[in-house]
């Protein structure tokens, strides 16, 4: 990658600056300065970089299409709620530079990043942080301001041990590689070099059969174990001594408990490993609710920055909301409030440009009309011309399946007929206006239904009006296939008069009442159709319901607010993190049989082999985060609470003592046990915080999954901050078991 690059900072239509960007020499650190003063005007670590975006994937990259071509343009995602950098390179050829080269930097994937480098990586960003003169040597009261950053608080005389035996020059300093021998003393792992004694008959070394043993026994890998153990060996052990060997080191066994294979979450439902061949109503979708918008619902900013960081995340339900704007171009906003607009074609070019998943399953696009006038017109034909169609004849059934529309994109609304006319030819029959939804998106359509049937008279060109009208209405329509939007009255009236089709929306509160008053008849009628949930009107802080309660009846459309973090988004990222994050995950069998007596709330109704024991053994943590604006110096005391989230005999949580004054590496060894009856709909929740005895724990960081997709055995937990991003290295060690 280039040294130092001249290129435009751009940060709105008419801010665009030229600024000189370098990559430092230790490859950790960009910094950039002024074209025209030459003074460094602010600098980032590439640890801080989450990802890089070609093209004009940015509202305001977006705004400039016209004036630069997507091949000059680059986005650079941070970490946490640091805003993106927006660029513009010279050519094509430094764009592409800079892109490629921040990807190998920041991506593991993209070159052979063993765990150790990984750590070596995270050493030198304290390294260059806690160096203050700069001069690349670190005396020992440097030393001991690094370990309170590093959420350290060790005694004065062990530190010193250990500084003066990395300090091989005995200059009374650390450099480079003195540094790396001091934090290999510092963080050398005593449980994993037990675990590893246990299975080493010398204890230097694990030969084939003694991994072997270690997989079968503790790992409970039951198929090939032979041929793993030998591609763990070829994949993890430093040594190439110990690789022709065949045997594994201490360093090697590390390196693969801290890798994904021995992570908690099993690497093969990573991948797409579910039947993408059911129905429709089969799957929950990963949904979200108002998506453009990237604050609170009532003057919050709307962005397609919101549609992109929803569609990262694997969410494959999006909510538009057109309005009538300025020029004859429709706009998205949130209807009634003070929130800003966005062009809509914007919005359908940033769904063409960034929809497409690992697996090509269809996206949904939730569309709301509120323009009564020519500009519905707008609507169609934008869809139509990023890739959709009026009449996507994919399938004749009237409960297709993802694997037969895939690269669709599915709208619904409101559409005059049926779906069968659609297919088959048009039918004369009125549209169904109405809905049962509660809160804002009632009354928004209450509103629309009075402007669109309100009589048109008083002039001479009334007629041509409604004339047109109708048929801009009927283009609208047109677009709406296999999602008409109906009103929910009832499950009786559900079965006698609606169609797989057809989709209903209802309110978290609506959707509880069912629940509690229903709840076997609501997981019966979604195994048919299909059910979208939203927030409450009264949610205008864009805070979240849990979305569990829905699901535990099999909701398949739980929408949420993408742009809130918390408990509620870290279940639906859980959730969606398996099958190849497409954003669908198939429901359990139980909840797919039309003829099902589940009920959530009634355990009688409960069928299967009876509820299983699972056994967290929580030994150790590593390299903590410190908790945001503390002061200097705090250092944590880490505490770990583990949730059950499922049916509500399911729901509970346990949690660990605190440990005092160690962020960075933590000893628990406490077990908690928990019996789970439906394992099927269980997720589990691993939350570290800060303990605090006079206020509130503070936050440090969760990771969740789906039980079904815990694998046992000694595994770490690599932890997410708040806001769902990976925290390198910051970790849990646990051992897992399973029982029925």
């Amino acid at each position: 990658m280039q040294q130092g690059t001249l290129m435009r900072k751009v940060k709105s239509k008419s801010w665009k600056k030229q600024r000189y960007f370098k990559l430092q020499d230790d490859c950790m650190t960009i910094w950039y300065q002024s074209k025209r003063t030459g003074k460094i005007e602010s600098a980032f670590s590439i640890s801080d970089v989450e990802t890089v975006r070609e093209g004009h994937q940015s509202e305001v990259l977006q705004s400039l299409a016209e004036e630069f071509p997507p091949e000059r343009c680059f986005t650079i995602v941070f970490y946490g709620r640091r805003g993106n950098l927006d660029l513009i390179a010279s050519s094509a050829e430094e764009a592409q530079c800079w892109v490629q080269g921040l990807r190998q930097l920041i991506e593991p994937r993209s070159f052979p990043l063993t765990p150790a480098l990984v750590s070596c990586t995270w050493i030198r960003d304290w390294f260059q942080k806690a160096d203050k003169n700069k001069d690349g040597r670190m005396n020992f009261k440097e030393v001991q301001r690094l370990l309170k950053m590093m959420n350290v608080d060790m005694n004065e005389d062990h530190a010193l041990r250990l500084f003066q035996a990395a300090d091989k020059s005995e200059s009374g300093t650390l450099e480079g590689e003195e540094f790396v021998l001091f934090y290999k003393a510092l963080t050398q792992r005593e449980e994993v070099l037990s675990l590893f004694q246990d299975f080493s008959e010398d204890g230097k070394k694990l030969t084939l059969l003694e991994l072997v043993d270690f997989l079968q026994q503790e790992q409970l890998e039951d198929e090939g174990t032979e041929e793993l153990a030998m591609e763990l060996i070829d994949k993890y052990e430093p040594s190439e001594t110990a690789r022709a060997r065949h045997v594994l080191s201490a360093d090697g066994f590390l390196m693969y408990l801290c890798s994904p294979e021995g992570s908690i979450f099993n690497t093969r439902h990573r991948a797409l490993w579910q039947d993408m061949s059911q129905p429709l109503c089969h799957y929950f979708i990963s949904s979200s609710h108002n998506t453009y918008l990237i604050e609170d619902q009532i003057r919050g900013q709307s962005s397609i920055e919101g549609y992109i960081r929803a569609l990262k995340r694997g969410c494959r339900c999006l909510e538009v909301d057109c309005w009538d704007g300025p020029n004859g171009e429709p706009m998205v906003y949130h209807g009634h409030t003070f929130t800003s607009k966005i062009p809509f074609r914007e919005v359908v070019s940033t769904l063409g440009n960034s929809a497409e998943p690992s697996y090509p399953v269809p996206s949904w696009m939730l569309k709301g009309a509120g323009g009564a006038g020519p500009q519905q017109c707008g609507v169609p034909g934008d869809s139509k011309s990023h890739g959709g169609s009026g009449h996507p004849k994919v399938s004749t059934s009237p409960s297709p399946t993802p694997q037969e529309l895939k690269h669709k994109i599915l709208l619904k609304g409101k559409k005059i007929g049926r779906l069968e006319d659609t297919l088959d030819g048009p039918r004369d029959e009125a549209p169904d206006v109405s809905d049962d939804d509660n809160g804002a998106e009632a009354e928004e359509e209450r509103r629309r239904v009075k402007v669109d049937s309100a009589p048109i008279g008083g002039t001479e060109h009334g007629p041509a009006l409604q004339k047109d009208k109708e048929s801009l209405a009927q283009a609208l329509s047109d677009c709406v296939i296999y999602c008409k939007s109906v009103s929910f009255r009832g499950f009786q009236e559900a079965r006698s008069h609606s169609r797989p089709s057809e989709i209903s929306s209802l309110s978290e509160a609506k959707a509880r009442k069912l629940i509690r008053d229903a709840g076997n008849e609501f997981v019966r009628h979604n195994t048919w159709q299909l059910t979208r949930i939203y927030p409450s009107g009264m949610r205008t802080d864009s805070s979240n319901y849990s979305p569990q309660e829905m699901w535990n009846v099999g909701c398949q459309i739980v929408a949420l607010n993408f742009q809130t973090a918390g408990m509620e988004m870290d279940l639906c990222d859980g959730l969606f993190s398996q099958n190849g994050r497409c954003g669908y995950v198939l429901k359990p069998p139980f909840m797919r049989d039309k003829e099902t007596l589940f009920n959530p709330s009634d355990s009688s109704s409960w069928e299967g082999p009876g509820p299983v024991t699972l056994t967290i053994q929580v030994i150790s943590g590593q390299q903590l985060p410190k908790v945001a604006n503390s002061k200097d110096g705090a250092v944590i005391d880490p505490l770990v609470r583990v949730e059950i989230h499922g049916v509500p005999a399911d729901q509970a949580r346990q949690e660990t003592k605190y440990i005092e004054n160690n962020g960075f590496n933590p000893r628990w060894d406490e077990t908690l046990q928990f019996q789970l009856h439906m394992p099927e709909l269980a997720l589990v929740r691993f939350v570290v915080e800060d303990y605090d005895k006079t206020s509130r724990n503070d936050f440090v960081g969760q990771f969740t999954l789906a039980f079904v997709n815990i694998k046992p055995g000694y595994r770490h937990i690599h932890l997410l901050s708040k806001d769902g991003t990976s925290i390198p290295p910051s970790s849990l060690f646990v051992h897992i078991r399973i029982t029925e």
